[in-house]
C-alpha cells in the first residue's frame, strides 16, 4: 500500500469519461421511449380547487396522464415519508408536482402540460425561518400546530449538553460572542435530474438512475409502485455531478409510475431552469456563538445555538440539525458545552445534504469564532487553535472519545505548505499530549 503514498494513481474510470464513452443516464435511448414532463405548482402555497387534465389528454402525441390517483402504494416519500410524488390538494412550494404528461416528445409533453386547466386558491407563504416561528404564522404543512420540526425529545429543540456550561461561562475571563450566516445553495451537477425506466424482460421495473444512494432510494420507492425490492431492478452508474443533490429522489418516481401505467421506456429529465428553481438546496443555517475564555486562549465553555431552513418538507433538514449538533463545533476541546438547534419549515424547496453535509455549516461559523477570540486576546489565530485543538482521548460535544486525533500535526503541515513559520512551542505541540 505504501508504494501509493504521494503518487499518481490513474483513475480506473477516468477513460470513459475523457475520450466521451461514459454513458450518463440522460445518455440512455430505449426503443419506444416516451417522455414525461410534469406539471408544476405556479405558486408558493394555496390549495388545489379544480384539475382538468383533458386538453392535455386530448393533444396529439399524448399517451396520458399521472396524477396522486396513479400511484399504487403510498403517495409518500423521503428519509421522513411526507413528501407526495404528486400533491392531490395542498401546495407547500413553487414548484411542487401536481401531474404529468407522457408524450412521443418532450416537446409534445411540455405544450401539453401547458395546455391543462389549473385553479389554485392561492394562500400566504412564509419563507423566513424567524417569521416561521413566530405563533401566528402561516402554518407550511396543514394541520400542524406550528412551522417547528419536533424531535425524538418530543421538543422543538434539539439539545447536546457537556459539563456545566453556566459555570464555564461564570469562571471565564472573557465572553465573546458572534452571530454568523450560511445562505441558501444550490448544488448545480453538470448533469441536471434525470432518469429513465421501463419493464425490463423479466417484467421488473427497471431504471437507469442518477441515484447516489441506491438502497437508501430503493426502501423510499417500493412502498410508491407497491412492489418489492425484488421486483425493482435499480441500476446506477456515473451520478453527472450530485454534490449531495442526488441523495434524494427527483425523478425515479415520476418515470416509474409511467413505465408501470404505460408499459413503455420513460424518460423524465428536468431542465436546468427547473432543477435550480424546485430541486433539493443546502438550506441555510443562522448561528450563534458565545464563548468562555480564559486570558491563556483556553475555551472553556460554548454556547451554540442554530437555527435550520427545512424547505417545505421534512427531508434530510432534522437531521442535519442532530449532525451539526454532534460535528460541527470544530475539533476543539471545550469541556463545557451547550447546543441548541431548530429546524423550521418554509414554503421552499426541500432542504438537503450537500459536501460536507451539515458539518462544514457549522465548523465555518466556528472558524470565524475562533478568529474573532484571537481578535480579544490580540494573539495569532494560530496560537487559539493549536491551544484548543482536540487531543488524543478528548471529548466531544456528545461525550465520544476522540481516537486518532490529528488536528495539531495537520495545522503543522498547513502552516508549512502556506510558507507560515510558527514559533517554537506550537510546533512541538502534538495530538498525542496536551
Amino acid at each position: 500500500m505504501s508504494k501509493y503514498i504521494g503518487q499518481s494513481v490513474p483513475r480506473y474510470e477516468g477513460l470513459g469519461q475523457v475520450t466521451g464513452m461514459a454513458m450518463y443516464t440522460d445518455d440512455y435511448q430505449l426503443p419506444g421511449m416516451l417522455y414525461a414532463k410534469v406539471l408544476y405548482s405556479p405558486v408558493h402555497k394555496g390549495v388545489i380547487r379544480h384539475l382538468d387534465l383533458t386538453p392535455a389528454e386530448n393533444t396529439p402525441g399524448v399517451v396520458g396522464t399521472l396524477t396522486a390517483g396513479d400511484v399504487p402504494g403510498n403517495n409518500a416519500y423521503g428519509l421522513v415519508p411526507d413528501q407526495p410524488v404528486f400533491t392531490p390538494d395542498h401546495v407547500r412550494y413553487k414548484g411542487e408536482r401536481i401531474a404529468a404528461v407522457v408524450a412521443v416528445d418532450e416537446d409534445t409533453a411540455q405544450e401539453a402540460v401547458e395546455k391543462i386547466k389549473l385553479d389554485i386558491e392561492e394562500q400566504t407563504p412564509v419563507f423566513d425561518m424567524f417569521e416561521a416561528m413566530k405563533p401566528d404564522a402561516p402554518l407550511v404543512r396543514p394541520g400542524s400546530d406550528s412551522n417547528m420540526w419536533v424531535f425524538g425529545n418530543g421538543k422543538t429543540v434539539f439539545e447536546v449538553r457537556l459539563g456545566n456550561i453556566e459555570k464555564g461561562l461564570a469562571d471565564a475571563d472573557y465572553v465573546v460572542e458572534g452571530r454568523y450566516t450560511n445562505a441558501n445553495n444550490d448544488h448545480a451537477p453538470i448533469e441536471p435530474h434525470v432518469s429513465v425506466a421501463y419493464i425490463d424482460d423479466a417484467g421488473r421495473l427497471a431504471f437507469h438512475t442518477e441515484s447516489q444512494a441506491h438502497y437508501f432510494h430503493l426502501g423510499q420507492l417500493c412502498p410508491v409502485f407497491n412492489l418489492p425490492m425484488s421486483q425493482i431492478v435499480y441500476e446506477g452508474g456515473r451520478v453527472g455531478g450530485g454534490f449531495g443533490s442526488k441523495n434524494d429522489v427527483h425523478c425515479d418516481h415520476v418515470t416509474g409510475l409511467a413505465a408501470l401505467k404505460f408499459r413503455k421506456p420513460v424518460k423524465y429529465r428536468m431542465t436546468r431552469r427547473e432543477h435550480m428553481s424546485y430541486g433539493s438546496k443546502r438550506g441555510a443555517f443562522v448561528f450563534e456563538i458565545k464563548d468562555g475564555v480564559k486570558k491563556d486562549g483556553r475555551i472553556v465553555a460554548r454556547h451554540f445555538r442554530m437555527w435550520h431552513t427545512g424547505g417545505a418538507y421534512t427531508a434530510f433538514a432534522p437531521y442535519a440539525v442532530e449532525k451539526c449538533a454532534t460535528y460541527g463545533l470544530g475539533p476543539y476541546a471545550v469541556p463545557n458545552v451547550f447546543v441548541e438547534g431548530w429546524c423550521v419549515f418554509t414554503n421552499r424547496p426541500i432542504h438537503s445534504s450537500q459536501r460536507g453535509f451539515a458539518v462544514t455549516n457549522g465548523q465555518s461559523a466556528v472558524e470565524l469564532q475562533m478568529n474573532r477570540i484571537a481578535e480579544v486576546l490580540g494573539v495569532d489565530p494560530w496560537e487559539v487553535r493549536f491551544i484548543n485543538a482536540w487531543r488524543e482521548g478528548d471529548l466531544g460535544p456528545t461525550q465520544f472519545a476522540v481516537a486518532g486525533a490529528g488536528v495539531i500535526e495537520s495545522m503543522q503541515k498547513a502552516a508549512e505548505l502556506a510558507g507560515v513559520e510558527l514559533p517554537a512551542h506550537l510546533r512541538a505541540m502534538s495530538s498525542r499530549r496536551r
